[in-house]
């Protein structure tokens, strides 16, 4: 059987992201250059029996986005956190994305909590610590954010590669072949849009300028571009070499 790239669909978008662009795993495969969409399979680990694909099937692992909270600790994602710490161990690349980063923070002895600054949401400033060959350049651009939580306590080992004026902790290297990021790739600026529409009744209570937040709401093409450079990384047989 031809290895494969296993999107692990720990959520679904909002209903109206989800009607008209797919699940989280289209919205990720959409990003990739065209010879690589066929190679990425979805799978919805939100059930306790869910399947997991056996490591020696797998070229490398995507963690997606999802409404739950880690804080939860339900069985599924004990489940996976446990698969995904074996899955690092076996030097397999991974990528966690947003509720899948802080998964990916907690499957290897960090802690994800709710974030002391409050709720992030819409298309904000990143700033890079360093060029990276996964996250891309070393200078300040957009990214989409949404959540809550935050990995507030890192692994031992783990590097943070950038942050937002909220998220200290938004990119960060787990270890030689897993990365993870606090915000969203797969959302461009009409989906960031639908999500605060979505989140509008919650984002009033909280005092934010729902407005405000639609109007600056954008396109983020290099935070884009980190699912492609991950995807491109993937068949290297050097990865330390390729990404540094």
């Amino acid at each position: 059987m031809q290895a494969f790239v296993a999107v692990l669909c720990a959520g679904r978008p909002v209903p109206e992201v989800e009607r008209r662009r797919g699940g989280f795993d289209a919205l990720l495969t959409a990003l990739c250059p065209e010879a690589w969409r066929s190679a990425f399979v979805g799978i919805d680990v939100t059930e306790s029996a869910a399947s997991l694909p056996s490591l020696s099937e797998v070229s490398a692992l995507v963690v997606t986005g999802s409404a739950a909270s880690v804080t939860e600790r339900t069985a599924w994602m004990l489940r996976v956190e446990e698969y995904l710490k074996r899955a690092v161990e076996a030097r397999l690349p991974v990528l966690g994305v947003c509720f899948g980063h802080q998964m990916l923070a907690q499957a290897l002895g960090g802690r994800a909590a709710k974030n002391p600054r409050g709720r992030e949401i819409g298309t904000v400033l990143f700033e890079p610590s360093e060029k990276d060959g996964v996250i891309g350049r070393a200078e300040p651009f957009a990214v989409n954010m949404t959540h809550v939580d935050s990995a507030v306590e890192l692994p031992s080992g783990a590097r943070v590669l950038g942050r937002t004026a909220l998220e200290p902790h938004a990119a960060i290297r787990f270890a030689e072949n897993a990365y993870g990021v606090q915000y969203h790739p797969e959302l461009d600026g009409e989906s960031m849009r639908l999500y605060i529409g979505a989140r509008k009744a919650q984002l009033d209570f909280e005092g934010f300028d729902v407005e405000a937040l639609t109007r600056s709401a954008s396109d983020t093409p290099e935070a884009a571009s980190v699912v492609a450079r991950f995807a491109e990384l993937v068949p290297s047989l050097d990865w330390a070499r390729r990404v540094r």
